[in-house]
């Protein structure tokens, strides 16, 4: 008869074997939705994985080139094109690999070096494993209304289209030949929203080469072979510039890079594997956790990038597989050509490419009363919707309240407008649970007073209160 420590290990066996067949199953389903979708539409799938270059080539471009340089530009293009390609894998959506904007803005403001980056890289991934193991990440999206999940994914589309503003000032690039390609690439724009299967992305991508060949052969470049120099921040360089960047990224990567993309993953590919919150912040601890080292730009996924990609053309992991790919082989073989491309590259075509990314996440927006919202628990988190019940007596999609709906837009709205004024993710995530809150007080305070009127608090069909006395 076994014993309580070999029935416990025996159980530990069985379910680590459960769990591994259910993995292999999953990645096996995986990988036949990448090779059908690439099959039945290279071209979108090809031109959906540069739909992120907007957002990317950027601010790789400013740490690249800054005094120091804080990161290695070919350490990144290596590693993210790793991480490209396990994302594509693991998950079979097209999900990005970016930059963490937050630690970029202040590596670059503040002269940050190599170390001091890679260390504010190292907390941030630290906090979002933590947070991911113990399921706090899970239990926090859990408890975050819809409404405000949708103004953070409106907010940063719309920063999206303010960035893009300075990307297309012709003030910045003087030239008919900056005009000229912005409206070229305006004009495909409008073009590829009549025709989705338009690979806009790649014809953008190869107009831009074409505008930096003269350029590129005047200044030419040879091959070089990767090598790389890892290297361990020291304890002093875990300081307050280190802990700054750490700490202004940490709710840009929570909200915006775990809980917003998962929610946006549902909305844009319903019939795709739903990657959880748990799953994506282990993905962003571990690309840091082990690129950081190497100088590689501390990285996440994010929902712009997801909007973009799917925007030009993207709907499975193939298409982030065969972006992985290129870069890693630009980064083993041609870091410095790579270089010289990125910096000459258009950026009327970018801004062109941030717009369309930016509009397609504002578009989520639209859905927020809609079925399939994404909140089924009602939007104070209590059942306080009305319910359609079937025959059978179960449950079928809930439906809003006039009044309902004009809080959940006010709510969305509230986040949106602090996001774009702030320009602080935390800040429109604050400001939204505050109006929401303050709906729910109302709530609380008018069902009070009704109870000590010796009523009940109704609603009718247009959310307006209605009082009925118990007899």
């Amino acid at each position: 008869m076994e014993n309580q420590p070999e029935r416990f290990v025996h159980r530990l066996q069985k379910r680590f074997s459960d769990v591994s067949r259910e993995s292999l199953a999953h990645l096996g389903n995986v990988q036949k939705g990448n090779l059908r979708t690439f099959k039945t539409q290279p071209l979108q799938e090809i031109s959906g994985a540069f739909g992120d270059l907007g957002t990317l080539l950027p601010l790789l471009i400013a740490l690249a080139s800054a005094r120091g340089p804080p990161i290695d530009l070919g350490s990144t293009l290596v590693f993210t094109g790793l991480a490209n390609i396990a994302t594509g894998f693991f998950f079979g959506i097209p999900l990005p690999v970016q930059p963490m904007k937050a630690i970029a803005a202040t590596a670059l403001s503040n002269s940050f070096r190599r170390e001091e980056v890679a260390s504010a890289g190292l907390l941030v991934a630290a906090v979002i494993g933590v947070l991911s193991i113990t399921g706090l990440i899970e239990w926090f999206n859990r408890k975050i209304p819809v409404p405000v999940i949708k103004g953070i994914q409106m907010g940063v589309g719309l920063s999206l289209v303010i960035y893009a503003g300075s990307l297309l000032s012709p003030k910045a690039h003087p030239g008919s030949l900056h005009i000229f390609l912005a409206a070229l690439s305006f004009l495909g724009l409008l073009l590829s929203s009549t025709s989705s299967r338009l690979p806009l992305a790649l014809l953008l991508l190869l107009v831009g080469i074409l505008s930096s060949l003269p350029n590129l052969i005047d200044h030419p470049t040879g091959l070089n072979i990767w090598k790389p120099h890892p290297f361990a921040p020291s304890i002093r360089n875990f300081g307050n510039r280190a802990i700054d960047a750490a700490v202004g990224q940490i709710p840009l990567t929570a909200l915006n890079s775990i809980i917003a993309v998962t929610a946006l993953s549902t909305d844009l590919l319903p019939k795709s594997p739903r990657p959880t919150t748990t799953s994506i912040g282990l993905s962003v601890a571990a690309m840091n956790l082990v690129t950081c080292w190497f100088g590689c730009m501390p990285v996440c996924h994010g929902s712009g990038g997801l909007a973009a990609q799917y925007r030009f053309g993207a709907r499975s992991g193939a298409s982030i597989i065969f972006l992985g790919l290129i870069k890693l082989t630009l980064g083993l073989f041609a870091g410095q050509l790579a270089s010289h491309f990125f910096r000459e590259f258009p950026e009327a075509i970018l801004g062109i490419m941030v717009i369309a990314a930016g509009l397609e996440l504002v578009n989520v927006g639209e859905s927020l009363n809609k079925a399939g919202a994404g909140d089924t628990r009602g939007f104070l988190g209590q059942e306080t919707v009305t319910t359609s019940v079937n025959a059978l007596g179960g449950k079928r999609q809930q439906d809003f309240t006039d009044q309902e709906r004009r809080r959940r837009w006010a709510t969305m709205f509230m986040t949106t407008g602090a996001i774009l004024a702030f320009k602080n993710d935390a800040v429109g995530f604050l400001a939204g649970m505050l109006c929401h809150w303050t709906f729910q007080l109302q709530d609380w305070l008018e069902t009070r007073q009704a109870q000590r009127e010796g009523g009940i608090r109704l609603e009718n069909e247009d959310g307006q209160d209605t009082r009925t006395l118990i007899p």
